[in-house]
């Protein structure tokens, strides 16, 4: 699905992001991302 997916079409999404949310917002975007996965691992784990 994601196998030709190279450098250019990356930096073309993320100027996307960039547009949408603005470049202050993006840390807080990063973090609250970061914790959402950290958090469905720990869920994950504690599942099994």
């Amino acid at each position: 699905m994601f196998g030709s997916l190279g450098l250019p079409e990356l930096l073309i999404i993320l100027f996307i992001v960039v547009l949408i949310f603005g470049a202050n917002r993006l840390p807080g975007l990063a973090r609250g991302i970061g914790s959402s996965v950290k958090n469905f691992k720990e869920g994950m784990k504690d599942g099994e």
